[in-house]
């Protein structure tokens, strides 16, 4: 029976204030009752980057007395040069390259922010830090890089041209050098060491862009080894959708027990001796086994215990909206709108941002990523990366037999728009998220001033901006309806 509409993940197309986990506090006012400064938040947004928390010194808070304590503004400390990223601080990946000496990033101004500290503002260690302080657009702009920009309308797009209206942050091209090696290196693993595809899928396998896609999404990666980490897992993540979901072999029947026997190739089964022979032949049965396990191996090799572990939470995360869509899908069922984006929160981009500290050479400690603010911006990063590959790749799908669900076509239906007004109200829906995302990772940024957790948010941006040029520019994969 040929099904409905096919089950598809992002890659389906693709081969409280922050430091406070209670109740939101108000920021306490400056003297004077202005806000912080726009060169104090630029000093907190810009630097230092690549300092480990081991860097910083916070002073338990003491035991508060009844009677209430002035509010004084903490002096600023004289300007002091940033210092080198020591080898504690950097993750190194198992094989070795030329590159792989994680280079000193030179901060200008890497002074202490001026900032006024306010009783009872906790990290989970019972660290006292900065309260929150008033957003200004020069603040967004410098945690968030280029100006963003919405992209003018007025007739049909060219290929390579961005999405009229869509709101987004246009990045440089990546270094060519770099994708170069990249790609290379990248063709002789999933070719050659798991033998991933066969030599039919050659022109699709390279048409994806793999490497430039990652040299985009993590501009800030050390060596091409570091980038090896990210690119290994998008591939094999390409494969387990390809495979399992989508037109090379998918289907919704079946679709869980293929997925679980495929997980236990990134978080290891633990049985008796008897059983564990049989469970280690399974990992290399077929393609995306082969992948998953090949890249976490590497991916582990790298990452932290922490790191490991909340990649596997993400790509569970994942796994989980693909077992929802494809219940839809056996269903014949054509979710609400909401009930679509709650499925794409979950199948979604969200373990590929999640992992650029680990890309990055450094770690976000954990309870820095478990803060309430911090899960909110990686899922609004999430979900506003994942409707952009809705949008890009809606031509795509409508080529496809049956019907696939995106957010244009969900709307549309539940909503009784036509195609046009469905898209753009998709794109408006993106925009929505986009600057969603920026306010929370900017005031996460200014109320939250630890290096490494600045250094994250960056990176998140990063990926979220280069995700986008990657699909924008791809035009051997997408084309843009004439909508406008």
């Amino acid at each position: 029976m040929t099904p409905r509409h096919i089950v598809r993940s992002p890659w389906r197309r693709l081969h409280a204030p922050a430091c406070q986990t209670g109740r939101p506090t108000r920021a306490r006012p400056r003297p004077g009752g202005g806000p912080m400064s726009t060169p104090a938040i630029d000093r907190i947004l810009r630097g230092p980057s690549g300092l480990g928390t081991s860097g910083l010194l916070f002073r338990p808070q003491l035991p508060e007395p009844e009677a209430a304590v002035p509010d004084v503004p903490a002096p600023e400390a004289p300007e002091v040069p940033e210092p080198a990223v020591s080898a504690a601080e950097t993750v190194a990946p198992a094989a070795s390259v030329s590159e792989a000496v994680v280079p000193e990033v030179s901060a200008p101004e890497a002074s202490v922010p001026e900032v006024s500290v306010t009783p009872g503002f906790r990290v989970p260690s019972g660290h006292v830090l900065p309260a929150p302080s008033a957003l200004t657009a020069s603040a967004v702009a410098s945690l968030l890089g280029a100006p963003a920009t919405v992209a003018p309308s007025g007739g049909k797009p060219k290929p390579g041209d961005p999405i009229p209206g869509l709101y987004y942050h246009p990045v440089a091209e990546p270094d060519p050098v770099r994708v170069e090696a990249l790609s290379a290196k990248l063709k002789v693993w999933a070719m050659e060491e798991i033998e991933l595809y066969p030599p039919e899928w050659e022109k699709d396998y390279d048409g994806f862009s793999t490497g430039r896609y990652m040299v985009a999404c993590h501009p800030d990666a050390p060596s091409v080894d570091h980038l090896m980490l990210a690119a290994r897992l998008m591939v094999a993540e390409n494969a387990v959708d390809d495979c399992y979901c989508e037109d090379l072999g998918g289907s919704p029947v079946g679709l869980g027990s293929r997925l679980l026997l495929a997980h236990t190739a990134l978080d290891p089964l633990h049985t008796t001796p008897e059983y564990q022979p049989s469970w280690e032949a399974s990992l290399s049965e077929d393609a995306p086994r082969r992948a998953y396990h090949s890249a976490m191996e590497y991916f582990t090799s790298a990452a932290t215990p922490a790191q490991s572990d909340r990649f596997r939470h993400d790509m569970a995360r994942l796994h989980l909206g693909y077992l929802a869509e494809a219940a839809w899908d056996e269903a014949d069922h054509v979710p609400e709108v909401w009930e679509y984006l709650a499925m794409r929160q979950f199948n979604n981009f969200r373990p590929c941002p999640t992992i650029t500290d680990t890309v990055g050479g450094y770690e976000l400690p954990a309870e820095l990523h478990a803060l309430p603010a911090m899960q909110r911006v990686i899922a609004l990063a999430g979900n506003a990366t994942t409707i952009v590959n809705d949008l890009y790749s809606y031509m795509k799908e409508l080529s496809s037999p049956g019907l696939h669900l995106n957010l244009p076509v969900v709307i549309s239906e539940r909503e009784g728009l036509s195609r046009k007004d469905g898209y753009l109200k998709a794109v408006e829906v993106h925009n929505d998220l986009m600057r969603a995302f920026e306010a929370e990772a900017a005031a996460l940024a200014v109320s939250c001033p630890v290096p490494t957790l600045v250094r994250f948010l960056r990176g998140v941006a990063a990926w979220v901006d280069g995700n986008h040029f990657w699909h924008q520019t791809n035009s051997y994969r997408y084309t843009l309806p004439d909508f406008w």
